[in-house]
């Protein structure tokens, strides 16, 4: 995650250079085409998917078994799962030494999953993914679940060896990957090849300050409210991130505010994709005739913002998944959104956020337009060729509510 510092943090930035002028800082061509063959705009910032290409190239991406082109996200590589599972006693970090000695001391099982294997409902697994990397100077990555994957409450997260802490990649990495999966609603159907987590490649340190969110929210309108509209539309409050408020009204979904995830549903094959009948697995919630909804620990829940989230070509943005000033709750397990999310130019206008919610220890009382998380913005070194929902298969993109892809869609 970006770091957000103070207000004046944002004269930190440098100027782009004449080759991405006007593409990819506030207020430029939304479109790509400029960027093509040009020079990145910035010498610091996230990797887009062309430059991903070239590190694959180049070989600081690598893999046991050829990288497919639809691995590559606008700003993100898909990340595969290799072919044996490790049942471990608990989640671990390295520390000091190689994933493999915390295996051999922790694994309890080992599983082949190269045809197929089942990851059971509250167990912890360690799967040795298929790529790898050989980062330079001033690189580094991070990790997270893909969208589905945290739809279905399946907790992902990267790890390294030598890593101190989940899901970020250090500077001048060399090595493989490793997902931690645990499931925690439904027990999954998995092989080789699945794709759980995604990865994302930083080039030095941007600062992605609140003045800098503040500046595209005036010029791009990051988040818009259908309560207010024109100049307080772009008026919001941004402090540690751009705000994002819960909808429990439902009035564009006919009183519809999310599901509830069943507790004895059946097994979900994660790579079925509209398969599965919702309401084997999911309760609708319908807005709360009078109070606020109820967060009942043992539930996991899938909400919406309120707001309509846009993610202007030139940057790409991460929700800030627990931030306990809001509530002892986490509102988002798959926190990136590429560039092109919910943009006009990509088909996705009025986007909004999907909330993967499950609240802690307590009973917790949500309330209609409560703040539930802050998106952090951070600039790309270059516009993506393909922007979100534009020339690829985007599951999400023009969203209101809504599950992940491997079940029908909802009448």
């Amino acid at each position: 995650m970006p770091t957000i510092p103070s207000d004046n943090a944002d004269l930190e930035f440098a100027p782009s250079s004449a080759a991405g002028a006007g593409a990819d800082e506030p207020g430029g061509a939304a479109g790509s085409d400029a960027a093509d063959d040009a020079a990145p705009a910035h010498s610091t910032g996230i990797v887009p998917s062309q430059d991903l290409r070239a590190m694959v190239l180049r070989k600081e991406i690598f893999a046991l078994e050829p990288i497919a082109d639809d691995q590559f996200q606008p700003a993100s590589l898909d990340l595969r799962l290799g072919p044996t599972a490790y049942r471990v006693r608990a989640s671990f970090l390295p520390g000091q030494g190689p994933v493999k000695a915390k295996l051999d001391e922790l694994a309890m099982h080992a599983m082949d999953i190269t045809s197929g294997g089942v990851l059971e409902k509250g167990c912890v697994y360690i799967i040795p993914l298929l790529e790898g990397l050989d980062l330079r100077h001033r690189t580094s990555a991070m990790g997270n679940p893909k969208s589905s994957t945290g739809r279905l409450d399946i907790f992902t997260r990267l790890i390294t060896d030598h890593g101190t802490a989940f899901d970020q990649v250090k500077e001048q990495y060399s090595g493989m990957l490793y997902a931690e999966v645990s499931p925690r609603t439904f027990s999954v159907l998995v092989r080789k090849g699945s794709r759980l987590s995604q990865l994302r490649v930083r080039r030095g340190k941007p600062i992605a300050s609140d003045g800098f969110m503040r500046r595209l929210q005036q010029e791009h309108g990051l988040v818009q409210s259908p309560e207010t509209d024109g100049a307080d539309a772009r008026a919001i409050e941004i402090v540690n991130g751009v705000p994002v408020r819960v909808d429990l009204q439902g009035r564009r979904s006919g009183g519809v505010i999310g599901y509830k995830a069943r507790s004895h549903a059946g097994l979900v094959d994660i790579d079925r994709i509209a398969h599965y009948e919702v309401d084997e697995y999911w309760e609708a919630v319908r807005a709360p005739a009078r109070g606020g909804l109820i967060l009942d620990p043992a539930e996991f829940y899938i909400l919406a913002s309120q707001e309509a989230v846009r993610v202007p070509p030139g940057y790409a943005a991460e929700m800030i998944a627990y931030d306990t000033l809001v509530g002892e709750f986490r509102v988002h397990y798959a926190g990136f959104f590429d560039p092109g999310f919910g943009h006009g130019d990509a088909g996705g206008e009025g986007s909004r956020a999907v909330l993967e919610v499950r609240s802690y220890e307590v009973p917790f009382v949500l309330e209609h337009a409560q703040l539930v998380g802050r998106l952090a913005y951070e600039r790309l070194t270059s516009i993506p060729h393909v922007l979100y929902g534009q020339g690829a298969k985007s599951s999400y993109q023009g969203q209101g509510i809504k599950l992940s892809k491997h079940f029908k869609a909802v009448a």
